[in-house]
This record gives C-alpha cells, sequence and structure tokens, in this order.
C-alpha cells in the first residue's frame, strides 16, 4: 500500500481544506480550531508536529514555528463524513492562542439580565507582544 492513500479517505473541500480541531491529549479540553491542506496533513502525520494551512497568508503554519508554543501530535482522528480532522496534542508552553490563553475558546455566552453577551472566562497567561517579537 503506497504511504499516502490514507489521505485519500479524507474529504477536503472544494478549496481543497479541511477543518482541524486541536485537543489537549490529556484534559480533552478544545484548544483551537485551524485549516489544513494536503500537504499540511501529511507533514503533520509524517512529522509528529502540528502543521496547518494559514487562510490569511495563504501559506503552511507550522504551529510555534513564531511563538515558540508547538504542538506535538499523539493521534490523528478523522471524523465519520470524513470531513473534519481532530489532533489529540500536547500543548508545548500551554498557550494554543495568539491571543496568550490556553484555549482559542475563551469566551462563553452569558445571559445576564437575558441578555445574551460574551464574557471572558479564561485569564490571559502570557502577553501576546511578548510572545510574538
Amino acid at each position: 500500500m503506497p504511504a499516502q492513500d490514507w489521505i485519500a479517505d479524507v474529504a477536503f473541500d472544494a478549496g481543497g481544506l479541511i477543518p482541524a480541531i486541536a485537543q489537549d491529549a490529556e484534559t480533552g479540553q478544545v484548544l483551537m480550531v485551524a485549516w489544513m491542506n494536503r500537504e499540511s496533513l501529511a507533514e503533520t502525520a509524517a512529522t509528529g508536529r502540528a502543521v496547518y494551512w494559514s487562510r490569511s497568508r495563504g501559506k503552511l503554519w507550522r504551529k510555534g514555528e513564531s511563538s515558540g508554543h508547538g504542538q506535538v501530535v499523539r493521534e490523528i482522528r478523522l471524523d465519520c463524513d470524513g470531513d473534519v480532522i481532530l489532533l489529540k496534542v500536547e500543548q508545548q508552553g500551554n498557550i494554543a492562542c495568539h491571543t496568550g490563553r490556553a484555549s482559542c475558546f475563551f469566551r462563553r455566552l452569558d445571559h445576564d439580565g437575558g441578555t445574551p453577551r460574551w464574557q471572558t472566562v479564561d485569564p490571559v497567561l502570557k502577553d501576546p507582544e511578548l510572545i510574538y517579537k
């Protein structure tokens, strides 16, 4: 069986992308959602380091290359429809978000007095200006 046959089971969208959820392998906390293309998924599988496709920059994004907060991939899963990737990762530095937080999902919808609003519920662990110099 050729080495890349497994990738044929992945249902990339019309733009050649698939959403990828990064989840802490130990705690189960969802850290972030990003996009992968065929090349980033293949590199992730080959190296054990999370590599995504940056839509805004139009290039591969090797998680942690500028922040030092990389992700060591412990497991790669494909959902039942083949159109979402789940990466179980070891988050280096305990910061996944560019805002300096552990997770990109740091806002919760609260119904304070009946009016829904987003409430920041997770602290900044490190000032982003100190992370991205």
